[in-house]
């Protein structure tokens, strides 16, 4: 057997200064699901409507009845004390030179990128805890339900929830594992036809009882999402920005790059939101 070796370095080096191998990685959804998105850098109230009164019958000519009322709320977000999502990322002036690719462009995209999937995740599922943002599972007042992903019934529950709180739903939250479990679902025992499915000829999105379905493994697995995302109201104060500290760290003649980004999130009315956690 003949053995293949390499004759031209100058272009294999021209081909691989086109590729960096970025790990794999989950797709920002939460802001590209259609929330409404405010930009503040300030505490933001939002005034709502909790209730209304009620209209009635009069007689022509008869005194209209001026008892009509209406309760009014707010919901509070981006607090004096919600902190930023902040990194910091150090690389050599050898590095940099040495580097076939550009490598100070490759890592600011990184950089954001991280910074964006933590943000992200945040939205989703952060806690609220030490100034942290408070994501859509763990707000209060969601609706709740049980999440059974061998039964499409657990989906029909959730939307009958919505309907009963006159909320139009919009969009399906599901982790990757669940959602091939949901794959799986056929809509009759013996029938050939899924229950999910994508109608390549609008768009590649899953819709799950005519509801868009959106894949996450910032979801853990045993908890799904059903919400009307126009009822999720997210404060923006800076996007993910990136600035170079070119004299930071001069004297270990490295550069630095600096990632940050501040949001909040809430939900304007709660009802909206129905979180199904698995109960096995």
């Amino acid at each position: 057997m003949t053995e293949s070796t390499t004759t031209n370095p100058t272009l294999v080096k021209d081909q691989v200064s086109s590729l960096l191998v970025q790990p794999l990685e989950a797709a920002s959804v939460v802001l590209a699901s259609g929330p409404r998105i405010f930009d503040s850098s300030e505490p933001l109230k939002i005034p709502r409507l909790v209730s209304g009164g009620a209209p009635g019958y009069v007689a022509e000519g008869g005194l209209i009845p001026d008892t009509h009322d209406v309760a009014f709320d707010e919901v509070s977000l981006m607090p004096t004390d919600r902190k930023s999502i902040k990194s910091i990322l150090r690389f050599t002036n050898e590095l940099a030179r040495a580097a076939t690719i550009g490598l100070d462009a490759v890592l600011k995209q990184r950089l954001v990128t991280d910074v964006a999937n933590k943000l992200d995740t945040e939205l989703l599922t952060g806690t609220g805890t030490s100034g942290a943002i408070t994501g859509i599972i763990n707000q209060p007042d969601v609706q709740t339900g049980e999440l059974d992903v061998t039964n499409a019934d657990s989906f029909l529950d959730a939307i009958a929830l919505a309907t009963a709180a006159e909320v139009q739903p919009s969009r399906w939250f599901l982790s990757g594992a669940d959602f091939i479990a949901v794959r799986k679902l056929k809509e009759t025992t013996g029938s050939s036809k899924y229950l999910l499915e994508s109608d390549v000829t609008k768009d590649a999105t899953y819709r799950l009882f005519g509801i868009p379905v959106t894949v996450t493994n910032k979801l853990p697995v045993g908890k799904a999402v059903l919400a009307n995302m126009s009822e999720v109201a997210i404060v923006r104060d800076v996007n993910p920005s990136v600035t170079v500290l070119s004299e930071r760290y001069a004297e270990y003649d490295e550069i630095g790059l600096r990632v940050v980004c501040r949001y909040d999130l809430g939900l304007l009315h709660p009802e909206g939101v129905i979180v199904l956690t698995d109960a096995a």
